[in-house]
């Protein structure tokens, strides 16, 4: 027995064939579009997931710091290669050696102390003017005498520094120039300075 139209209530009457099928479209489409905002949901959630666990999964931690320079392996090489006696500072364990090189001419060991940083330069053959090209032109602004070795000595005002240098030292060491500088301070310089001050004797005594 054929079942009955079926009436609908907002009509008032039976609904017609076509407005079945508009209705039962309808609703396919909805399902279909609640299907589909689960399944995104659903892939959003494993997305996350995913991501959670390579973050978790992955070590993290800070760079591990570069070893510090040889300056005393660097110094050989450059000493052999030049034929000339090259400055070894010695200075407090706790201070990092960040570079030691030569540029052009001039030897150069970089280091980091508690604080700032010192470099301690050797111009080999120095020309007349290096320390005030080095320096910016600066003239020096007294001397200090450290561990026997008598040095000009530079206070460079902050409205005047280049490269954060705000101290300096430099003495001759027979036809060398030794300049002891940096983003420092007398006491730390002149640690750096005591360090080379018996080869800078041994250099000056070198020298006809």
């Amino acid at each position: 027995m054929a079942s009955a139209p079926r009436i609908v209530a907002e009509l008032g009457r039976p609904e017609t064939p076509q407005e079945t099928a508009d209705r039962k479209a309808a609703s396919s489409a909805a399902y279909r579009s609640s299907k589909t905002f689960r399944n995104l949901i659903a892939a959003l959630i494993v997305t996350v997931a995913v991501v959670a666990v390579v973050y978790l999964g992955v070590p993290r931690g800070s760079l591990a710091e570069p070893e510090p320079v040889d300056v005393a392996a660097a110094a050989a090489q450059v000493s052999a290669s030049l034929d000339h006696t090259i400055l070894v500072p010695t200075v407090p364990a706790d201070w990092r050696a960040n570079s030691a090189r030569v540029e052009g001419q001039m030897w150069r060991v970089v280091y980091a102390p508690a604080s700032g940083y010192v470099r301690v330069a050797q111009a080999i053959d120095a020309p007349d003017g290096w320390v005030q090209t080095e320096l910016g032109g600066y003239a020096p602004t007294g001397s200090v005498t450290i561990s026997g070795i008598d040095w000009d000595e530079y206070r460079i005002p902050s409205a005047g520094r280049t490269d954060s240098v705000s101290y300096a030292l430099a003495t001759d060491a027979g036809t060398d120039v030794v300049l002891v500088y940096g983003d420092t301070d007398a006491d730390t310089a002149a640690i750096a300075a005591g360090g080379v001050a018996d080869q800078i004797r041994a250099l000056r005594e070198e020298t006809p």
